[in-house]
């Protein structure tokens, strides 16, 4: 893998996206309204469009987690997925998902709906990891969620050592 020494680093900002879009009846659940599974699939989507563009190419993503589903969406709502770059190492990436909803029915503001943190892999063409930049923070807020961003990847690390010193106790 590339020394991600040489790489330049890149702010958020380079690669922040939000994609908007109406949610139909062909979203919904059950319960009638949008299924949990439609909104992870736009988080996912987007996070991953995000990943590729400050890593220059394809990412995978690794893991999901910090997902909090926080009010339910709903047939006419404008679902509104924001996605930034929170971290990076030397081939992943945190991205930090926030998904709001505008109500069709009423004049308020956007509500938030879901949040999640997702760890990408950028790969190269054989599925391999590959480097990524630095993640370059410029804002007090980016500096936060980077810090942030670092507790999770210590607490993630922490929770797959233990698992996988766990055993076969199955």
């Amino acid at each position: 893998m590339p020394d991600t020494s040489t790489l330049t680093g890149r702010p958020p900002s380079a690669s922040h996206l939000t994609l908007s879009q109406i949610m139909d009846q062909h979203h919904t659940n059950l319960m009638g309204t949008v299924h949990g599974g439609r909104i992870l699939n736009l988080i996912d989507s987007v996070a991953g469009v995000v990943a590729a563009r400050h890593s220059d190419g394809p990412a995978v993503t690794a893991a999901i987690d910090e997902t909090a589903f926080l009010r339910a969406v709903r047939v006419g709502d404008v679902v509104h997925v924001d996605a930034r770059i929170t971290w990076a190492g030397r081939s992943s990436m945190e991205v930090a998902v926030k998904v709001s909803a505008d109500r069709w029915d009423r004049a308020v503001p956007p509500v938030d709906v879901a949040t999640a943190h997702l760890v990408m892999v950028a790969v190269d063409d054989h599925g391999y990891p590959r480097a990524v930049p630095p993640l370059r923070p410029e804002t007090d807020g980016d500096r936060r969620r980077y810090r942030e961003a670092h507790i999770r990847r210590e607490h993630r690390l922490a929770l797959r050592r233990a698992l996988l010193d766990g055993g076969d106790e199955a």
